[in-house]
């Protein structure tokens, strides 16, 4: 009960003893003197086990195979980007300056020993390309793998029913660009290295020569493997980059406004960086003719080589 007066309160307060504070090291004997927790031999509770660096699958502390997977894929994909800008430049931008298929060979004939190179090839073509998508097709291994790990899928019918993780637009156009990748490669490097042992007379005016020759399946082809290949490339550097629109932050209004200028900012640069290949590709390789002579006959024969340009020679 509260005292209704100020007399009780007087006589509880003069009732109160002063006392000396205790020392801090006073402490139980159970406890001890290094630790306020009980020792084991007064505690039937076993004690907390010690803390362990946290180690991934692959050995290597703090980080799992997705983080190391999805590193490859970047990394990768920064030697492939160096190649892509010469190509994109020998093959189009020249090009559509000089309007001339001889003046425009000159040019590629200068430049490409640098990435054609048997020590350069390898670097920045081949290997960065397999280790982009590998790593790719890993990762989404790897994810349905964990998928059906977490819902205990053992039997062909439980796997059935656990959907596979999702696709992002990118991913998708990286799965479709990869066959028209290795096909244009096998068409303009691999074959002439096949048939001829090198590919040193090989130049805009054999690409020329397959566009006259096979309009149908070289237009289709090359409009696919650019459109393809630059929207899943402009678009995966949006992500490296944390520019995507699915990598905003902000909430509400002004969240749904930068991700829509995003959106639009990323599609617009795909659009203008495929419209200059195209242009060069299309416009202007693409319409200078046939070869004639013996490099023509040279250029068929080695195009006859192709299954579906064969049946159609």
């Amino acid at each position: 009960m509260i005292p209704s007066d100020g007399t009780d309160d007087q006589e509880s307060l003069l009732g109160l003893q002063e006392l000396e504070p205790s020392p801090v090291e006073d402490t139980p004997a159970e406890y001890g003197h290094d630790s306020y927790f009980p020792s084991a031999s007064s505690s039937s509770s076993p004690s907390p086990p010690p803390l362990q660096h946290r180690s991934s699958t692959l050995g290597l502390s703090g980080h799992g195979p997705i983080y190391y997977l999805t590193r490859i894929q970047k990394y990768s994909s920064y030697a492939f980007s160096v190649f892509t800008a010469f190509h994109i430049t020998n093959t189009s931008l020249i090009p559509l300056l000089t309007k001339s298929i001889p003046a425009s060979d000159t040019y590629l004939l200068l430049t490409r020993p640098y990435y054609q190179s048997p020590l350069a090839e390898p670097v920045i073509v081949v290997l960065p390309l397999l280790a982009h998508i590998g790593s790719g097709v890993a990762l989404r291994l790897y994810r349905r793998s964990q998928n059906l790990q977490r819902y205990g899928a053992e039997s062909k019918t439980d796997r059935r029913r656990v959907a596979w993780p999702a696709l992002s637009g990118t991913s998708l156009l990286g799965y479709i660009l990869a066959p028209l990748v290795i096909g244009h490669a096998f068409v303009n490097r691999v074959l002439p290295l096949w048939v001829d042992g090198g590919s040193s007379g090989i130049g805009l005016g054999y690409v020329s020569h397959g566009f006259a020759r096979h309009p149908l399946f070289s237009n289709i082809g090359f409009a696919a493997l650019v459109s393809v290949g630059v929207w899943h490339s402009v678009w995966g550097w949006a992500k490296w980059l944390n520019l995507a629109p699915a990598q905003v932050t902000d909430s509400g209004a002004e969240g749904q406004r930068k991700r829509k200028r995003r959106w639009y900012g990323v599609n617009l640069l795909s659009a203008t960086v495929a419209g200059l290949w195209l242009a060069g590709g299309l416009g202007v390789v693409g319409r200078a003719g046939e070869a004639r002579g013996w490099v023509g006959r040279e250029y068929d024969e080695l195009y006859r080589r192709i299954p579906v340009f064969g049946r159609w020679a």
